[in-house]
């Protein structure tokens, strides 16, 4: 589970830059917040982001605990070059990785989320 800032924002950047699916999203308001799933298809046989917007909050602290997810993808230049063409922020640009020879990247979401890609 992510705390966003800006559930739509959050939404559109997931969909626009993974191709994830928005699957389900349900607004509780006496607790005033809504939650949002998002994947590559249905729950029970997929692994799904749940996205949680606190109305009325527009920044969180991300703490020293969180450290990234992670995503693989056939072509990590080409989903770089799609991200930062699309206004994406990577922070680190692919290639090997510091003591092997997977190739990674890593970009930032608009929450400040450090998102993981790594070569298939």
């Amino acid at each position: 589970m992510l705390r966003v800032k800006n559930l739509d924002e959050s939404i559109t950047f997931y969909e626009t830059h993974f191709q994830m699916k928005l699957l389900r999203k349900k607004d509780f308001p006496e607790g005033e917040f809504t939650l949002a799933f998002m994947g590559y298809g249905d729950e029970t046989t997929n692994t799904v982001l749940e996205f949680t917007y606190n109305w009325g909050v527009d920044s969180y602290d991300i703490g020293t605990a969180y450290g990234h997810i992670a995503i693989g993808v056939d072509d990590i230049y080409a989903v770089c070059e799609n991200i930062r063409g699309k206004g994406g922020k990577i922070i680190r640009e692919p290639g090997p990785m510091k003591h092997g020879k997977t190739v990674l990247a890593f970009i930032e979401d608009p929450n400040g989320y450090k998102v993981e890609l790594l070569q298939r």
